[in-house]
């Protein structure tokens, strides 16, 4: 879509959104459409099938409910729209963001998601809610499991944050749901890139659509301030310690790459005498909310996440990003630093490189082709910890050992299939030929 053709500042009303409908949005202070809320507006509500390319943060909720909301308005019925979501986080976002939206017209939102009692959820479904917000998989197990429940009638298809919904293997069960809703519908596709996967889902699913893209280069703000440390492997724990008592008071999330390691890190900063608390795939969803609503509502301060939390959710003023593990992919780096430096407000990120990733990193500074400074500190302040986390990792590999967090292994189920496959990437083995190179103490050197 041409830019050109966009009124530079539209108003709600200029796009074409009902008067009631512009009150509920004023009333979540939303003053001005973003710019894909602009973009895809015009279309949306005139009925037409949508792409929208846009990062996580800008405004793709809106751009979805809005046209959803339009049309229920219109022709008023049971279940009207369905929306997928890669994880549970984002499903029940979404679901507050159509809850406030609708609150004038009583809408009924309902959401189905892994972790949740599923009897509980075919009495949601009993009532037929307008609109639903779910995982793919769990949203499957219903339609395969729950007497009385269809989608034949369904007249909107959201696919939010498609290019990570495919990424989590949800491929098979989107098809599932592809296959028993109506011809005759209308689908909003939003993603942040456009993979050759999401193009075949695209030929699948929508039909002559609008194609919108708003900065689809990925890049860090200019008020992200970036910076890395070079340090051994083993040390990981000393620098993350140092780091967190130098910024402490801050709004800190914490990135890893395991849900082993966000549970563990957690545990040794508590420990410490640091307030932290995890979030992570393998926590039930009761304590996952109870993870974000606190961290949100700053009643404590250090959050321990895994990707989880890089992707679709709204977490206000945070201060500092602390990438502990690399990520694997540098599209995953530009969604966790995007946590902080929101808004319009600054924000520093820090990562944590050793011998292991230098590779992945340097492809992260290629990718937002930006090179990183090294971030300042003495060796010796970090010493001082060192006797201090030895004592509190101990304790924290006890308090694991005694739950049993991360030994079970058993085959998968057909009850695992209807959870979420988001809790990060399997533990890997660090190859044998780097044994014995972190040996030496820390070091204040940058990368060669």
């Amino acid at each position: 879509m041409d830019l050109d053709e966009v009124d530079p500042s539209p108003t709600w009303e200029s796009l074409g959104v009902p008067e009631p409908m512009c009150k509920s949005i004023s009333a979540m202070k939303w003053d001005r459409p973003t710019p894909i809320q602009a973009q895809t507006l015009p279309y949306s509500l005139n009925g037409r099938d949508i792409i929208g390319l846009a990062e996580t943060g800008s405004g793709k909720t809106g751009a979805f409910a809005i046209p959803i909301l339009k049309g229920l308005l219109e022709k008023p019925q049971g279940l009207f729209a369905l929306v997928l979501a890669p994880t549970r986080e984002l499903a029940f976002q979404i679901s507050e963001t159509f809850e406030s939206l609708g609150a004038a017209i009583n809408l009924t939102v309902g959401v189905l998601v892994g972790g949740v009692d599923i009897t509980g959820q075919a009495l949601v479904l009993a009532k037929k809610p307008h609109v639903l917000v779910g995982t793919p998989g769990r949203v499957v197990y219903h339609l395969q499991n729950t007497k009385g429940f269809s989608l034949r009638a369904l007249k909107y298809l959201v696919l939010d944050e498609a290019d990570r919904l495919l990424n989590l293997d949800f491929e098979e069960a989107i098809n599932t749901i592809l296959a028993v809703i109506p011809k005759e519908r209308r689908t909003l596709l939003f993603s942040a890139t456009m993979t050759s996967k999401v193009t075949k889902l695209q030929r699948a699913s929508l039909i002559n659509p609008v194609k919108c893209e708003v900065n689809t280069k990925h890049a860090t703000v200019e008020k992200l301030q970036q910076s890395y440390l070079f340090i051994p492997e083993r040390y990981k724990d000393c620098y993350l310690t140092y780091l967190i008592n130098e910024f402490n008071g801050n709004s800190v999330i914490i990135f890893t790459s395991q849900c082993v390691t966000s549970q563990r890190l957690a545990l040794l900063l508590r420990n410490l005498g640091f307030p932290a608390i995890p979030l992570h795939g393998k926590m039930t969803q009761e304590k996952r909310l109870g993870s974000l609503n606190k961290f949100r509502a700053k009643k404590c301060n250090l959050l321990v996440a895994t990707d989880v939390a890089s992707r679709g959710l709204d977490i206000p003023e945070v201060d500092l990003v602390i990438n502990f593990d690399i990520p694997c992919g540098p599209k995953d780096y530009v969604h966790r630093v995007g946590r902080t430096a929101r808004a319009g407000l600054s924000g520093r990120s820090i990562s944590l490189v050793t011998q292991y990733d230098v590779e992945a990193f340097v492809k992260c500074e290629e990718f937002i082709k930006k090179k990183l400074d090294l971030f300042p500190l003495e060796e010796e302040d970090v010493l001082i910890f060192m006797d201090r986390v030895s004592e509190a990792n101990r304790l924290a590999a006890t308090e694991l050992r005694e739950t049993g967090f991360g030994q079970k292994k058993r085959k998968l189920t057909s009850q695992d299939l209807t959870q979420d496959a988001e809790g990060g990437p399997s533990p890997t083995k660090k190859q044998k030929k780097y044994e014995g190179k972190d040996k030496k103490g820390p070091t204040k050197k940058g990368r060669k």
